[in-house]
């Protein structure tokens, strides 16, 4: 394709046909000359508050297949975790000049895929060629509803004594890409059985259900995991609300194709892309932990809230101390 906004041929049958009209509340959306696009809704239920915008936006530039699947979920991950419910995405794709359109179609089905498991609308968004990458980037803005009592900001009285609950486990995302983009160099080491079950990681990458779960049962607030791995998102989520912690490591849930693979390329699983997980801060952890898992999400309490400023990750008889994230350790691996 020619470098710039490509043509409106290119669009209609390559984007715009690969759109599929399925929200309600999408007053006006994707289309040829549309650059904004129209929401609206009522509450059946006045008694839980108004319903007000929500809005994330991540970017996925790692030169991986499925890169426009990973950049919607993330997105809506991010709406989930906090207590909002996503609508619709608006994408933009800047492609390589070499892109052929059968690549910017791929791109559509995955972002259509994603779309059609989180039950939301691409509305629009922007498409062009560029001599300035060499591998597509894809940005996802993700556009939902939230409840008021949903939308402030947690902290404050009773954040320093909180069980930390995690769900499913770490490094579901770092270890499903590199499964796939790594297949032939991994299976010179490991089974193919092995292989396919760090690859099919990917089918657990939305923590929607689990957030819902969590808002029912009265969680104080939440944080998805994804760039910097499970340290990073226990950093972040503490950070937030001001508390310290006291995590136990060895109750961290960690798959066996996750460790495998992290030794074979040298990597930290705990600071490894870990969309999927959800980290959950509650009063009651054993609840919540009962709540997820008889709806068949597994989760595990791992430690607690403190009122000190000490961020503290024991092993055995080892005590370390969180940091700030670093760059992600997915970042080490070169995938073209």
């Amino acid at each position: 394709m020619k470098t710039g906004k490509i043509s409106e041929s290119v669009l209609k049958r390559s984007v715009l046909r690969l759109i599929e009209n399925s929200r309600k509340e999408v007053i006006k959306g994707a289309g040829v000359g549309e650059d904004c696009a129209f929401l609206s809704w009522e509450d059946s239920d006045r008694t839980q508050g108004r319903s007000i915008v929500a809005t994330s936006t991540e970017t996925v530039s790692l030169p991986v297949r499925n890169s426009a699947y990973l950049a919607v979920i993330a997105a809506a991950n991010n709406l989930a975790a906090s207590g909002a419910v996503p609508l619709s995405v608006s994408l933009s794709l800047t492609l390589p000049e070499d892109t052929e359109e059968t690549a910017l179609k791929e791109l559509m089905k995955q972002a259509g895929k994603c779309c059609k498991e989180l039950a939301i609308q691409i509305t629009g968004g922007h498409t062009e060629v560029s001599r300035s990458v060499k591998a597509p980037v894809v940005t996802a803005t993700v556009i939902g509803k939230a409840k008021e009592e949903f939308a402030g900001s947690a902290g404050g009285t009773g954040a320093d004594h909180l069980d930390v609950v995690i769900s499913k486990w770490i490094g579901l995302e770092g270890t499903s890409i590199i499964a796939r983009e790594k297949e032939e160099e991994l299976s010179q080491r490991y089974p193919i059985r092995l292989i396919c079950d760090a690859q099919e990681m990917d089918g657990y990458l939305s923590v929607a259900s689990e957030a819902a779960i969590a808002l029912k049962s009265g969680v104080y607030t939440m944080h998805d995991a994804r760039s910097g791995g499970i340290f990073g998102a226990l950093w972040e989520i503490s950070r937030r609300i001001g508390v310290g912690l006291y995590i136990d490591l060895k109750k961290i849930p960690v798959k066996q194709e996750t460790i495998e693979i992290c030794e074979f390329y040298h990597l930290n699983p705990y600071a490894l892309l870990s969309g999927g997980t959800l980290v959950m801060l509650t009063s009651d952890g054993g609840g919540l932990v009962r709540a997820l898992e008889a709806e068949g999400i597994p989760a595990v309490i791992v430690g607690n809230t403190n009122k000190s400023n000490d961020k503290v990750i024991m092993s055995k008889d080892e005590t370390r101390y969180l940091e700030p994230a670093g760059p992600d350790e997915i970042l080490k691996i070169s995938f073209i």
